[in-house]
């Protein structure tokens, strides 16, 4: 069974054929020697295999709408808040926070948010090998799913926190993550907090991007509204009046900022997840269904090729 559903999950860069299926045509003599007992039963067991990745394709489509949706949901909410964040510290020249200290790096830290399950395609590979270009000596991981978890143990990186979260994400969950980062950056154990997660798109669409946390700043890899740059963005905006004070509004702000910013993080990860999971579980399906087809005509060509030598046997020996 294992070795039927590697079959069936690999397929091609191009034009999405099995690799199975690639096999099966360049071992066609083999085929035909096979027995029909043998192709039933190899039909058999693909159409099992094809009906349970067509149920967890549903379950993943009727997850991702709800995915998808919250996480749209929340980006104008949390597009606003960055856009204050970035008028209150440009306009706030005598303010001071610590966490808004920049110095050199020396050690740093990365929230790395990755799935809880596989069979969602490319999504956490992806998202590994962005996540592995941090050198391991001078970084410390703060973990959100298991497969990230289980990443930074296979790759035997230095593993400081690791949370859990749900289909839903909740809010809770993300500021326990939150808290984490922020009391090692305010105990100078490290001098950067970068997250690594994936940025939802579109269902077909699910890209891996590393943005920096803290010190609170240029989040350098979020995706600003219309195309705009950094400084487009802050420069388009209109004159805002913070009362009391920049300073206060800024002081009450980072308490909420990072909250929300690491609860849309996981809304666009579980998006992401449910997305490319429901992808998958189609393309295995289709691809289950092909190998079907295929099967079956090779199934019925043996068995007419041996219908016919059977009345060919008949008419020689009648004829002798």
């Amino acid at each position: 069974m294992l070795a039927l559903w590697t079959g069936i999950l690999a397929t091609k860069k191009s034009g999405g054929k099995l690799h199975a299926l690639h096999t099966l045509r360049d071992t066609g003599k083999a085929l035909i020697m096979a027995s029909t007992r043998d192709i039933r039963r190899r039909i058999k067991s693909i159409k099992s295999t094809a009906q349970i990745t067509k149920a967890m394709q549903m379950v993943a489509a009727s997850k991702m709408r709800k995915a998808q949706q919250a996480a749209l949901n929340a980006r104008p909410f949390a597009r606003m808040l960055y856009r204050f964040q970035r008028h209150a510290t440009t306009q706030s020249v005598d303010f001071t926070h610590p966490l808004l200290e920049a110095r050199p790096v020396n050690r740093r830290a990365v929230i790395l948010i990755g799935g809880d399950k596989g069979l969602c395609g490319a999504l956490n590979s992806n998202l590994f090998r962005l996540a592995s270009r941090f050198d391991p000596a001078s970084t410390v991981f703060i973990t959100a799913g298991r497969r990230a978890a289980q990443f930074v143990a296979r790759t035997r990186r230095q593993l400081v926190a690791e949370f859990a979260y749900g289909d839903t994400p909740r809010f809770s969950e993300a500021k326990a993550i939150t808290t984490c980062a922020i009391d090692l950056f305010l105990k100078r154990e490290v001098d950067e907090v970068q997250v690594v997660a994936t940025r939802f798109v579109n269902t077909l669409t699910q890209v891996a991007v590393s943005m920096e946390l803290l010190p609170v700043g240029e989040a350098k890899g979020l995706k600003l509204p219309e195309g705009l740059t950094e400084e487009e963005l802050v420069a388009h905006e209109p004159e805002y009046l913070f009362e009391p004070s920049p300073e206060a509004f800024l002081s009450y702000l980072l308490s909420h900022y990072f909250n929300v910013f690491i609860y849309l993080i996981l809304l666009n990860a579980k998006a992401s997840e449910q997305s490319a999971r429901m992808v998958a579980m189609k393309n295995a399906t289709d691809n289950a269904n092909t190998l079907i087809q295929d099967l079956t005509l090779e199934y019925n060509k043996l068995r007419q090729g041996k219908i016919t030598t059977e009345l060919l046997e008949i008419v020689g020996g009648q004829t002798d």
